[in-house]
């Protein structure tokens, strides 16, 4: 068999491989169930409660910030984000998570927030925060 034919088997193969592990190792959405249950990064949407402590103290640790979510199935839970406290975050219409489970707190490398535009009813503005360390 010629060099030609083979070196491209050999590249779709290799193709194929990156594709399949890029996809693998996506995380998905889901809920705080559903992040009980695997080990897996998950993007959990909800909503901030507000009739629930925030707490944040610059003053003893300023990369410690938590607050409890109402995920879409209507499940509470205690958030740890390792990571300052994001500017308006108490105005947030909707907060999408990116982390997982340790115990019963959720751990969040990524906040992605919705806030409602202040100029305009129509317009939504996005902001998002990442966590300082890897290690969570």
């Amino acid at each position: 068999m010629k060099r030609g034919p083979i070196l491209g088997l050999i590249v779709i193969a290799i193709a194929i491989a990156t594709i399949i592990a890029t996809y693998s190792s996506s995380s998905t959405y889901g809920s705080f169930s559903d992040a009980k249950k695997t080990a897996s990064e998950l993007h959990i949407v909800g909503h901030l409660d507000k009739g629930k402590e925030l707490y944040y103290d610059a003053a003893k640790d300023a990369n410690y910030f938590s607050f409890f979510v109402k995920d879409n199935k209507g499940q509470e839970c205690k958030v740890v984000f390792i990571g300052t406290k994001p500017q308006d975050f108490e105005k947030s219409e909707q907060i999408v998570l990116t982390g997982h489970m340790t115990g019963d707190e959720f751990r969040a490398s990524h906040i992605l927030m919705k806030c409602p535009s202040k100029y305009t009813q129509d317009k939504i503005e996005v902001t998002e925060a990442k966590a300082k360390t890897a290690n969570i």
